[in-house]
């Protein structure tokens, strides 16, 4: 009999397999080439909403949020049916836009199994690709790829393709959804590709991903790391910084953690710590944070399958990324695991940390929270700029600064309707993406009796 499930390995690709393929997408259902939706502050988004049994496969999304400073010398209307071409390259002189630096901590990705009451997956859009503190970098690893143009890497709200292959099966429905809590409307571009299964897939594991965000305090961030004073000090595991905290039957799978580091010397040197089933003793004691992301003698540039750096804080000033999957040895837990991480040995730095981390559990849903919106963005260094006092102005200055401020007053009208109207294409293309899908489902289960 044809096998049923996920099959990611070179060696199941040799086999014959039960059910069909489909996916939902952002596609213009005119026929035309707008092929993104537009999201409005405020609002959620219905990507796919799937009838099981079956699994999600592949995730492909990218973004973009600009925030408009002033006036462009084109005309708003021009742009309202072509692909969004001015995301790409903002063109000097011409559009006064910047990619808004905390949109992608701000929308959420969300998803929930087997119409749960409690959502399996609930972190930043970012940070579930890795994409840490707002920032792309480009990295090829096996659940995950992100590629991105070399000028925005390591920029806040910088484009990028994101991927994500984690297998997601599920038996009777799956929801995936775009929680827009910025203020500004974000467009996106997005591919979910799922198989159908002819049955129910047995003894399955649901994926989940949760979102950790803290600013740490440390007891003696002015001390640099691995001074004798340091090491000189026992851990208190209870200040730990958590990665993960999960209840029930499953197996941890990795994380992702971006650091903001304020000192300079190194954010590192802390062990990782992981209670598993017993949390008052813990059954995995690391060496040392590079360690545990299988560095060594700190974090180096490089990137591999299972672990590594997204963003190096060598060329970001500070601002670091790592990742860590285990694939080929996922931690198993029978009643919970708590996963964490001293920030700097002995606690002693005080950094921002943000991490996502990834499981499957025998529950459909977690109790996952993130902190609200404008809690999440990433720490930023700005320009200390000196105060001058502006200069009286002639009479050309006058009549160019008072034409200048009418005509972004008549653009902002403009962009104000243009955004309505864009983002009006959202709700008949969710139903569209439902209605396909149903469609396939009934194609398929009408096929297989046959």
């Amino acid at each position: 009999m044809p096998s049923t499930g996920p099959a990611s390995t070179l060696g199941g690709l040799a086999r014959l397999r039960d059910g069909r393929s489909g996916r939902a997408s952002s596609w213009d259902q005119s026929g035309r080439n707008k092929d993104y939706w537009l999201i409005a502050p405020g609002s959620t988004a219905v990507l796919a909403d799937l009838e099981g049994p079956g699994a999600v496969t592949h995730i492909w999304m990218t973004s973009f949020c600009r925030r408009v400073i002033g006036p462009s010398i084109q005309v708003p209307e021009l742009h309202a049916d072509v692909a969004p071409v001015t995301e790409m390259e903002n063109a000097i002189g011409v559009n006064w836009e910047i990619n808004d630096p905390d949109y992608y901590r701000k929308v959420l990705l969300r998803i929930t199994w087997e119409d749960s009451g409690k959502p399996a997956v609930l972190v930043p859009l970012g940070d579930f690709f890795g994409l840490g503190h707002g920032m792309p970098g480009s990295y090829n690893s096996v659940p995950f790829s992100v590629s991105s143009r070399p000028q925005e890497e390591g920029t806040f709200g910088g484009t990028a393709s994101m991927n994500c292959y984690f297998a997601m099966p599920f038996n009777r429905a799956a929801k995936i959804e775009i929680v827009n809590e910025n203020d500004l409307h974000v467009g996106l571009f997005f591919h979910i590709d799922y198989d159908l299964y002819p049955r129910p897939v047995e003894d399955i594991a649901y994926f989940h991903s949760s979102w950790t965000y803290a600013n740490n305090q440390g007891w003696g961030d002015d001390i640099a790391v691995n001074t004798p004073e340091v090491n000189s000090v026992p851990n208190d595991d209870s200040q730990n910084y958590v990665i993960a905290d999960i209840r029930g039957r499953g197996h941890f799978v990795g994380c992702n953690l971006s650091v903001a580091h304020y000192q300079g010397s190194w954010w590192g040197e802390g062990d990782d710590v992981i209670y598993v089933d017993d949390f008052d003793k813990p059954a995995i004691l690391g060496t040392g944070s590079e360690d545990y992301f299988n560095h060594a003698w700190g974090m180096q540039r490089n990137a591999s399958l299972y672990s590594g750096t997204i963003l190096h804080e060598g060329d970001t000033g500070g601002y670091q990324v790592s990742y860590r999957f285990h694939i080929a040895d996922p931690v198993v837990f029978n009643t919970g695991i708590k996963v964490t991480m001293e920030h700097g040995h002995g606690n002693h730095l005080s950094d921002s940390w943000a991490s996502t981390a990834y499981w499957y559990q025998e529950l459909p849903g977690s109790d996952l929270t993130v902190p609200p919106a404008d809690e999440r963005p990433a720490p930023k260094k700005t320009w200390d700029r000196p105060r001058t006092e502006r200069p009286a102005l002639d009479e050309y200055q006058r009549a160019a600064a008072e034409s200048y401020r009418e005509r972004w007053r008549i653009q902002q009208q403009q962009h104000a309707a243009l955004l309505r109207r864009n983002a009006d294409r959202t709700a008949p293309a969710e139903r569209g993406n439902f209605e396909q899908a149903r469609a396939a489902r009934a194609s398929y289960d009408r096929t297989r009796n046959q």
